[in-house]
């Protein structure tokens, strides 16, 4: 029987996949976002800070983590559509390998060099012993986050999406009760907060280890853990956009707070991080969730379920963007306040920044998608030019001369400049792509001997018939017949 990938609605595929995957990249959000709200509201905006400054190794630990669970999962699909499922075995096997030899590796790195790291990501003499408490213990818990975020794609590919949701789900929940059991009750402050999260990222890291003997595509064996270098190397350049986006945000976070610092303000972008954030994580888990779709049936020259999957997910990306571009312009103010109270200079420099710095996010309903798309099915060179374009290439050099040129105003200008290039070349790269797709079908739709050269009388040397002998489709009986 055929994967349902192949043969099932790509409407309802994109529900079955994408929604679960939306809410899991939200709960990812989340532990952030909760951390902020409540130590916010039991630290006050040092703690704030403090959490601001950690967050690019958060961010770091992700890139990684992203990079092998996304590529062996783009290298699953593509292989189950070519019928390859030793090959896709093993790939899985390294995937969760590597992830979890790098996780303990930057564990290690993390904790010898944070002082350093938390200077260079815009540490001030305020925030330093907050962050470094909150760094500490959330870089112990960066084995069972990074390998647990791992499985979470694989297991999404694989065609479980619902309990990859439901181990993220349960994790954030946790996290939401011991957050101010820690901090409110035990008086812990910044430090309850990072071990609510590590807790909660412990028990979603045992939920997914237990799932790997319950592969439904695939079985996996102790011979799918030895290290392959080939097989290594492709799951990196496959997942390597995935990295690249995720590297490019904790750049953009560094210079961000380095040129704000420079400027005098201390906000560090106050609310906008996480809120934008939540954005960010609807629109990639739409994309992501559809992920297996896009790779499967490219891998089975399906070009057409490939192109209608393609709309739908653009469509929806747009419409998301386009309601939170109504929102960030309208009522910014009250968005802000979730995360707790500040001053009034604060409160006013939020709202700049929600109307300035996202004044183009509805461009990134197309932007981020493409990239996506093309990670899944195997382009890894436009997926990785496509994420570094807007936040290393344009955002940051735009942010250093615009600031130069106006100050903070300049700094959030950068924003919109940025998402508008962007969005310029992701558009050409899909509609060139696009075009190949649609090329794609005819030529496999195409018959090559068509009726009235076959009842043409002049023919010379001999006709050969092509018989497609896809899995259960009785092709060896019927040739057997014409023979």
């Amino acid at each position: 029987e055929e994967n349902i990938l192949g043969k099932e609605k790509i409407g309802k595929l994109i529900k079955k996949f994408s929604i679960p995957c939306i809410i899991s990249m939200l709960v990812n959000s989340l532990y952030n976002i909760v951390d902020q709200i409540f130590i916010g509201q039991g630290v006050g905006y040092l703690g704030n800070g403090a959490t601001n400054v950690v967050f690019p190794l958060v961010m770091v630990g992700l890139a990684f983590s992203l990079m092998f669970g996304d590529g062996a999962s783009a290298y699953l699909s593509l292989k189950l559509g070519e019928k390859k499922n030793k090959e896709a075995e093993v790939g899985i096997g390294n995937g969760i390998l590597i992830s979890a030899i790098v996780s303990i590796l930057f564990c290690f790195i993390t904790l010898i060099f944070l002082p350093l790291f938390l200077k260079l990501f815009g540490c001030t003499e305020n925030l330093q012993s907050y962050a470094m408490t909150y760094g500490r213990i959330i870089a112990i818990g960066f084995p069972f986050s990074m390998i647990g975020t791992t499985l979470n794609s694989v297991i999404r590919a694989d065609g479980s999406p619902k309990y990859s949701m439901i181990s993220m789900i349960v994790g954030a929940v946790l996290n939401t009760i011991l957050d101010p059991i820690f901090i409110f009750v035990f008086n812990k402050g910044v430090a309850g907060a990072a071990v609510a999260t590590v807790i909660s990222q412990i028990v979603t890291f045992a939920l997914n280890i237990m799932y790997i003997k319950r592969f439904k595509t695939i079985k996996i064996s102790k011979e799918c853990f030895k290290l392959n270098k080939d097989t290594c190397k492709k799951i990196t350049t496959l997942g390597i956009s995935s990295f690249i986006m995720q590297m490019s945000f904790v750049c953009v976070m560094t210079v961000e707070n380095n040129l704000l610092g420079k400027y005098g303000l201390d906000s560090k972008f106050g609310a906008e991080i996480p809120i934008s954030q939540i954005l960010n994580s609807i629109i990639i888990g739409i994309a992501a969730g559809s992920q297996p779709i896009f790779g499967y049936n490219y891998g089975a020259k399906k070009y057409d379920r490939v192109k209608e999957t393609l709309k739908l997910v653009l469509g929806s990306s747009v419409i998301i963007s386009t309601i939170a571009f109504i929102l960030f312009q309208t009522i910014p103010n009250k968005l802000i306040l979730i995360f707790g109270s500040g001053d009034e200079n604060y409160i006013e420099f939020a709202c700049l920044s929600f109307r300035i710095y996202l004044l183009l996010c509805i461009f990134n309903g197309i932007q981020i998608p493409s990239g996506i798309f093309f990670q899944a099915i195997g382009k890894s060179t436009k997926s990785a030019i496509l994420s570094l374009s807007r936040q290393i290439i344009i955002l940051i050099p735009a942010m250093v001369i615009l600031s130069s040129m106006y100050g903070i105003i300049g700094v959030l200008s950068a924003g919109p400049v940025a998402d508008g290039i962007a969005f310029i070349l992701a558009f050409v790269f899909l509609a060139k792509e696009y075009k190949n797709l649609k090329d794609g079908a005819k030529v496999k739709d195409k018959v090559v001997l068509d009726e009235n050269s076959i009842n043409n009388k002049n023919i010379e040397g001999n006709v050969i018939i092509t018989i497609a002998r896809e899995y259960g489709s009785g092709g060896r009986y019927i040739g057997k017949l014409v023979a």
